[in-house]
Order: structure tokens, then sequence, then C-alpha cells
């Protein structure tokens, strides 16, 4: 009996025990669990990215407020995070870039001058080019000089001339002397004879010898090449007959063809350096001295014309000079040319921004600078731009941006003409753009209840909204955000 009730009285504590445990574990689950799951989830809501909103990234207008599967495509809703609302590059990985082999390089100013160089042909100097004439009537009885293109010196004898028609107007001044008339008849026969173009020379010889000269000497004016040579000898001349054209070789011209780009900022005086063709050691100083106001319409280039030094007289007509024109220097933002996109309407390049981000950026560019272009606008100095892999991340953006932009791009025709559907709902928000709607179901479209936002037509409509009103809608595909709301009714006060 002692021993029955010990029992009882052993399972009876066991009981009270197990009760006590019971109670005292609901306790501990109640507020022991809470604490400390009340640190992690503050830890993770300070440390998590938070999202604004799903959307499906093919359909980017309509926005939910939970995920879930898209009504759309068969895929799940994307969050759009807070730190990505207001992105508009494009994030590329550190793997990808290794994989793309992305190359940068850094924008720079630089002082660079417009100096540029050109090819030359080597042409006479026309300006000291001298002509030989004879002003009387008679033939060649010698001739110097019997080729072209002969060096002659200045002085040097080119010709001897007959001139008959000369012997008499000689005789007379003789035969004055000889009658030992007035001084003012002798006189008067020199003029006549200085109007004849009989040389003086010829003229004391005639005197001092007392016989007529007929035969005179032609002397090259002026030291070069015999460029042009008009008689042979034996043959008759006439009055104002050119026998001979010299070339002076003190200074020749370089002519050279400028591209149009370049000829605008050319400016008469610049100094050129000139170097031969085919011996680059030997060299000689230049100046511009003309452009020539004609544009090849078939290489758009013009011609200019520099004056270049040859006292030494190794230039000839035909030779190739490269010119080295100098240019005022100045300070330029440049860049790579690899690194611009050339698309035939706009130049852009692609810059890395801080972390994993790039962006497009569009250019005005300057002058072309061999490797490098300069940049107008669209560039800042220290601005990182990409060298290598840059297509990409510009056909990236450019899809991105069409994405989201290609509702907007709807001509108003299109957007006029779209159907219209209705639905009720609550507004939740109301922004200047925009006025986000909980709806119920759209059969016509065949969507489910949602929450998403509508475009305004204007930032004005639908002032009288407010988050909390029942309204019934009607609304249509155009606009930025892909739909927007054309008609709204309240049906009901804020909830």
């Amino acid at each position: 009996m002692k021993r029955a009730t010990l029992v009882a009285s052993m399972l009876a504590a066991g009981v009270l025990l197990a009760a006590g445990g019971f109670y005292a574990g609901r306790s501990n689950s109640h507020s022991g669990p809470t604490i400390s799951a009340a640190a992690p989830g503050s830890a993770a809501s300070a440390g998590e990215r938070k999202a604004l909103y799903w959307h499906d990234p093919m359909v980017p207008g309509p926005r939910f407020d939970k995920p879930g599967k898209s009504p759309f495509m068969d895929m799940q809703l994307v969050p759009v995070y807070a730190d990505e609302a207001g992105d508009s590059g494009v994030k590329i990985s550190p793997l990808v870039q290794q994989n793309l082999g992305l190359r940068t390089a850094v924008v720079t100013r630089a002082d660079l001058s417009s100096s540029f160089e050109a090819i030359g042909m080597v042409q006479f100097d026309e300006r000291l080019t001298a002509a030989v004439q004879t002003r009387v009537a008679g033939y060649v009885e010698r001739l110097a000089v019997r080729a072209p293109m002969e060096q002659v010196r200045k002085g040097q004898t080119l010709a001897t001339l007959f001139a008959p028609e000369w012997l008499a107007p000689q005789n007379e001044l003789l035969a004055l002397k000889r009658a030992s008339v007035a001084p003012e008849l002798v006189a008067a026969a020199r003029e006549r004879m200085r109007a004849l173009s009989i040389p003086d020379s010829l003229v004391r010889q005639s005197e001092e010898t007392g016989i007529a000269q007929a035969r005179f000497t032609l002397g090259a004016p002026v030291s070069g090449v015999v460029a042009e040579l008009g008689v042979r000898e034996g043959v008759a001349v006439s009055p104002g007959m050119t026998l001979f054209r010299i070339a002076g070789l003190e200074k020749v011209w370089a002519v050279a063809e400028v591209p149009e780009a370049q000829a605008v900022r050319l400016v008469r005086g610049r100094k050129v350096m000139a170097a031969l063709q085919a011996d680059p050691a030997q060299t000689f100083g230049g100046e511009l001295k003309e452009i020539l106001p004609q544009v090849s319409a078939s290489t758009r280039t013009l011609q200019a014309r520099f004056e270049v030094d040859n006292r030494a007289g190794r230039l000839m007509p035909g030779m190739l000079l490269r010119l080295q024109v100098t240019g005022a220097t100045s300070s330029r933002l440049v860049v790579p040319a690899e690194a611009v996109i050339r698309t035939g309407t706009r130049a852009v390049a692609i810059v890395r921004r801080e972390g994993r981000a790039f962006e497009p950026r569009e250019l005005k560019l300057g002058a072309e600078l061999g490797e490098q272009l300069e940049v107008l606008e669209g560039l800042r100095e220290g601005d990182e731009v990409v060298t290598s892999g840059q297509f990409l991340i510009d056909s990236e953006a450019r899809l991105k941006s069409v994405l989201g932009a290609m509702s907007a791009a709807l001509p108003a025709s299109a957007t006029a003409t779209a159907p219209t559907y209705r639905a009720e709902g609550k507004v939740e928000s109301v922004d200047a753009d925009s006025i986000t709607i909980s709806h119920g179901p759209v059969p016509a479209l065949k969507w489910p209840g949602m929450t998403m936002g509508f475009g305004k037509t204007s930032p004005t409509a639908f002032a009288n909204l407010k988050p909390g009103d029942r309204v019934s809608f009607e609304f249509r595909q155009g606009g930025p955000m892909d739909w927007e709301l054309v008609a709204v009714q309240k049906t009901g006060g804020v909830q």
C-alpha cells in the first residue's frame, strides 16, 4: 500500500515537473526567439537592398508591389532596387569585364600645335623669270646657248645679232660729228638712236672707232636656267620677239595639295621646313606665300604655294619636298581615336563611372590629331573612357534605353487610336507624372489584379485624386510608362 502510494506520489511529481517544463518552454519560446530574431532582422534590414517594386523587363511600364510571375511573359518578375531606380548606365560584372578584355584610357589635355605635313613639287618661281627680246629686225648671227635648261650666269653672252637697220642712224651721227655741227643736232641724233633701242655701248663703240656697228651681243639679265629657247642660229628676228626666257633659281616654289580642312587654318607668312623626299638630310627653309583660290572637286584640296630658299642651287623643278608646316600651339582636350564609336550621325564614347557602371556619352569632336581626337563637348578632363569592348556596352545601353522608352516613341496618331480599357481600384500614390493604382482583373488584357503605375497625360491631370480614393478608370497603351490614364471617376472616399 505504502509502495503504491509512493509510486503515485512520484507520478504526480513527474506530471507536475513536465507541466512546469511545458509552460516554461512556452514562455521561453515567446520571449527568447522574438528577441533573438529581432537583432538579425534589424541587421538584415540595414544591410539588405530595398526593392522599390517588381516589373517585367520586357514590359517595363506596369509595376507590382510583390514578386511573382509576370502576367505578360512566362518569367518571374524582376525587382528594381532603390539604388538602381535612377541608374541609366550599364553594369558589368568584373568577370565579364575580364572576359571582354575591357581596356580604358583617361581623357587628358595636351599642348598641341596645328602643324601638319604635306608633299610639294618644286617649280620655278615665276616672279624671278626674265624674258630676253629684240626690238629691231635682223637675224641671229651666232648662238651661244643652244639648248633649253642650260644654266647661265648674269651677263653671260647668249647670242650675237646683226641689225642692218641700225647702220643708217649711226652713220648719220658720225657724219654730224665730222661736220662739226651744233651740239644740239648731235644730241638729237643720239636721242633718235636711243628711241630705236640701239644700246649705248654700241653707240660709244661706233663713235670711238668711227665705224657704224650693226652687230651686238645679247647678255643674260639674271642667273638661272634657260627655260625657253625661242630661236636658232641663222634665223631672222623681228621687234618684240622673245628669244630666251630665263628662270631664276635663287628661290623656287613648292606647290602642295593641302586638304580643305587644314587649308582654312593657313595664313600667309607661316614658316615651313622643307626636306628632300629622296634625301631627308637636306633641309631648306621656306614661307607660305599664296593659297590659290580654287578647290579641286575630286580631291577636296587647295594648292598652297611655298617659297623655298635655293641659293645653293640644289633644288630643281620636279623634285619632291616633304613640307613641315608649323602652327600655333594650344591646349586641347584629347581622347584616343579608338575610344570613339562613329555611326555616321553621332560620335559616342563609353565612360566608366563608379563601381561597375558604364554610360555612353555623345561627343562633339574637333580636329583629328593622328591617333587622338580633339573633344569639344561631352567629356571632361580625367574621365575614364573604354578603348576596347565599347561596342558591346553601347549596344547594351541602347537596348536598355529602347526598352524603357519604346512606348514613348509611339507617334501621337498611334496613341490616339489605341483601344481603351476599364478597371476599378484604389489609388495608392499620386506623383507628378504618374498615379499608382491597385486594381482588379482586366479580362480584355488577361490581367490579374495587381498594383501598377499609370502615366498622366499632363502634370495637372487628375489633380483632385489622392491616396485611398476608390476609382473607376479608363486607360490605354501609350506614354512614357507604357500605359496611361484616359479618364478617372471617384467611386468612394479615402479608405
